[in-house]
């Protein structure tokens, strides 16, 4: 009796793991209509987030992939510096303009027309100017070479008969003919050479052929401007410094080419105002302006002999959050940055004076901010 009570508990049990597992998979498995989509993904907490304090968790194998680089910052005496805008001119003493002196019709020179970019020596011909003759002056010009045509070959007639007759003839005469009659030919040729001259447009300097706008037989005007030529590694940048006293306090100056920092020597201020600003002439100090154009704006920081506390920090570190603030990122862990509001000056176009935001010891991203900025 016993052993049938223990095999129906058995089978109950069975019917119900059974009935359980069925129940399971009815409600795993949904029929058609009732399936309420996938479950949502879990995010990758091991890898770059902005918490939500505003700092960014960014691991190690990450921080290498994005090559991130810092900086440990220090307080130090700094100059004040100012930026100016500026632009790239040619150096007088090592670029030129070619002019015509007289109208005329363009034609090539021996080698044809120089383009843009190419490289002449001075004195090369690089075009020619025909000069252009009104018809009447032409005519004009053309009768008056005929007459002195006639009146040389009248004069030579009369030197031929003047040596036969040499020993009954004063020389005086005959010395006298002689002269009419070289006198004669230098106006005839003079005169020919006035209406088919033609005037060589040269190379006034060597260098680098900035501008050209001619094409052949382009009729071009007196003091029209042809070519421009330059030297490209004697450039000279003016800034336009709208406070005189500027001028009296330049410590040191340098141009701000992208993320180069070019030096640059100062020359001279203009005594008289232009544009309600007063031009300072500066000179370029090293060879790294190949790749700038003649008239090409550009941006001169100009530092003071006044010095101030600061701390100096790279341009590429500079960053603004979303509320359009300048920041920058410092690393606070092995794997945490932290933005910090920051106020700053310039310095020397590479690096910039922060004032305000930063303190001694801090570490600064100073390689891969951009990318720490972009992490959501």
């Amino acid at each position: 009796m016993k052993t049938n009570n223990t095999v129906k508990k058995r089978h109950w049990r069975a019917l119900a793991v059974i009935l359980y597992l069925a129940g399971v998979g009815a409600v795993s498995v949904a029929g058609e209509g009732h399936d309420h989509g996938a479950a949502p993904a879990v995010g990758n907490v091991n890898g770059p987030q902005r918490m939500a304090d505003g700092s960014v968790f960014l691991p190690k194998p990450a921080q290498r992939q994005l090559n991130v680089r810092t900086l440990v910052v220090e307080t130090a005496e700094l100059p004040r510096a100012f930026e100016l805008n500026g632009r790239v001119l040619m150096d007088p003493n090592a670029g030129g303009k070619v002019q015509p002196i007289n109208p005329g019709r363009i034609e090539p020179g021996p080698n044809g027309l120089p383009n843009s970019g190419q490289t002449v020596k001075k004195g090369e011909v690089l075009a020619y100017v025909v000069s252009a003759v009104a018809p009447l002056e032409k005519a004009s010009q053309s009768a008056q070479l005929a007459e002195i045509r006639a009146a040389k070959a009248l004069a030579e007639k009369r030197l031929a008969r003047l040596r036969e007759l040499s020993d009954t003839v004063p020389h005086k005469e005959v010395d006298a003919a002689e002269s009419e009659v070289v006198s004669l030919t230098d106006r005839m040729l003079a005169i020919r050479a006035g209406l088919v001259s033609k005037e060589a447009l040269m190379a006034p300097v060597s260098g680098v052929i900035a501008a050209a706008q001619v094409v052949s037989g382009q009729v071009v005007d007196a003091r029209e401007l042809l070519f421009e030529v330059v030297d490209p590694k004697r450039l000279r940048i003016e800034a336009l410094a709208f406070d005189s006293t500027i001028a009296s306090n330049i410590g040191g100056a340098a141009l701000a080419v992208g993320d180069r920092r070019v030096p640059l020597r100062f020359i001279g201020a203009a005594r008289s105002v232009r544009e309600q600003a007063l031009p300072l002439n500066f000179q370029v100090q090293s060879q790294e302006l190949l790749d700038l154009a003649v008239g090409e704006p550009v941006k001169v920081v100009v530092q003071s002999k006044q010095k101030a506390q600061g701390i100096p920090v790279p341009q590429a570190s500079l960053m603004k959050n979303a509320a359009n603030q300048d920041v920058v990122w410092i690393k606070t862990a092995p794997e945490k940055f932290e933005p910090r509001t920051v106020t700053f000056e310039p310095l020397d176009g590479a690096n910039v004076t922060v004032t305000s935001g930063l303190k001694s010891g801090d570490r600064v991203a100073t390689q891969g901010a951009t990318l720490i900025n972009q992490v959501r």
